[in-house]
């Protein structure tokens, strides 16, 4: 079952924020309002996740706008499910999750971000990252011969 986590009402709520910054630090947005009820709620009731059922028509825009700015998939087009992996190495997506994600919903796709960010342990949160911190530090062109 999906769900909205804490942790992404907390970044939607930081995009609106840097988008439609309050005139006078006390008023809202729509979208913010939208939002803040529903973060307040998860707060007095001590919920990490709550059912997208829940929130109102507002809140969900809001959200799927702050979605549509994230990227879609982990992938980094190295699929080791297809070679017979039951979780890809390159994003660290079950064979399942890699199978299905275009049918799943925007809050099933976040829940899976959220696990495999958690876990660290694909490619795409270390070797890859690594290299290109370190071409970054080294300040090296991205594709061998090419000039800086």
């Amino acid at each position: 079952m999906s769900s909205l986590h804490i942790t992404d009402l907390e970044a939607a709520i930081n995009w609106w924020r840097a988008r439609k910054p309050s005139p006078d630090g006390v008023s809202l947005p729509p979208e913010l309002r939208a939002l803040a009820e529903v973060y307040a709620l998860m707060v007095y009731h001590h919920e990490n996740d709550w059912p997208p059922a829940r929130l109102s028509l507002e809140a969900v825009d809001a959200l799927y706008a702050w979605y549509a700015s994230t990227p879609d998939s982990p992938c980094i087009a190295i699929c080791s499910t297809a070679q017979g992996d039951g979780i890809c190495k390159g994003c660290g997506r079950t064979f399942d999750e890699v199978r299905d994600w275009p049918m799943l919903d925007p809050f099933e796709k976040r829940a899976v971000w959220r696990r495999i960010q958690l876990e660290a342990s694909a490619w795409r949160f270390n070797r890859y990252a690594e290299r290109a911190q370190e071409r970054e530090a080294e300040q090296l062109p991205l594709v061998p011969g090419a000039a800086s």
